[in-house]
């Protein structure tokens, strides 16, 4: 029971959108390519900081061949969904929406899978590894719903497809809960795979992005938004 609700709380965070259903289109579009720059140094900092170290605490330098298929994997899903759904037709909504929200969800399913591990272990180690990934969900959640809507999606869509995309958090702890004694080893392969998805997210779709606006201003918010995305997975990291 104290996994679910974990889990649960932790897909809740993916919520934090409903803060900007009543703000105007205007003022949302000034704010868009802020979350951007926010999503762009979460996504590396959670990566670079958080999950590639993790991976190569239990298998070593091979986590940067796994992080590696990420990207590909990820470059390949990228020109599928292009070509599935802007094939000879302008395309309204951006590939890497989909993207992203795949990329998520696998590591949503990766927090899922670890919180459940832990509870398994231990009841303090649970509550402790919850709190951490409530602490590195809550700006991610927040840049991913910039994404979302600057990539095409609807302000109510955009929240109902990140709370999908979150609830793979309480699919991960159910396979961890029964499958105790396998897991393990499995989450030590995602991570990295995951860790270089999202890192082809910042890098190749997002990046490009802010270099749609480069006016002096815009660039400073850019870069000031990006260290502060990064700067909130680093002070998360201790």
């Amino acid at each position: 029971m104290e996994i679910l609700i974990s889990v649960t709380m932790v897909s809740l965070i993916s919520l934090i959108g409903i803060f900007f259903l009543r703000i105007g289109e205007a003022i949302m579009k000034k704010l868009i390519f802020a979350l951007i720059g926010f999503a762009t140094g979460t996504l590396i900092g959670v990566s670079l900081l958080h999950m590639l170290p993790e991976a190569i605490e239990g298998l070593g330098p091979s986590s940067f061949h796994y992080t590696v298929l990420g990207i590909i994997s990820f470059f390949v899903m990228e020109k599928f969904l292009y070509w599935r759904h802007c094939h000879d037709m302008e395309c309204s909504i951006h590939s890497f929406v989909y993207l992203n929200l795949f990329g998520d969800g696998l590591h949503n399913l990766i927090d899922g899978l670890i919180i459940a591990a832990s509870f398994l272990h231990s009841s303090e180690l649970g509550v402790a590894a919850t709190l951490a990934v409530i602490l590195h969900e809550i700006p991610q959640e927040l840049g991913d719903f910039g994404v979302l809507i600057y990539g095409g999606l609807g302000k109510s869509r955009a929240l109902l497809l990140n709370l999908v995309s979150a609830l793979t958090a309480v699919l991960g702890a159910l396979i961890a809960y029964y499958t105790a004694f396998y897991i393990h080893e499995a989450v030590l392969y995602l991570i990295p795979f995951a860790a270089g998805g999202l890192i082809y997210i910042a890098a190749v779709d997002l990046m490009p992005e802010l270099h749609k606006r480069n006016s002096p201003r815009d660039a400073l918010t850019q870069l000031i938004m990006v260290i502060a995305g990064l700067s909130v997975m680093l002070l998360l990291k201790h």
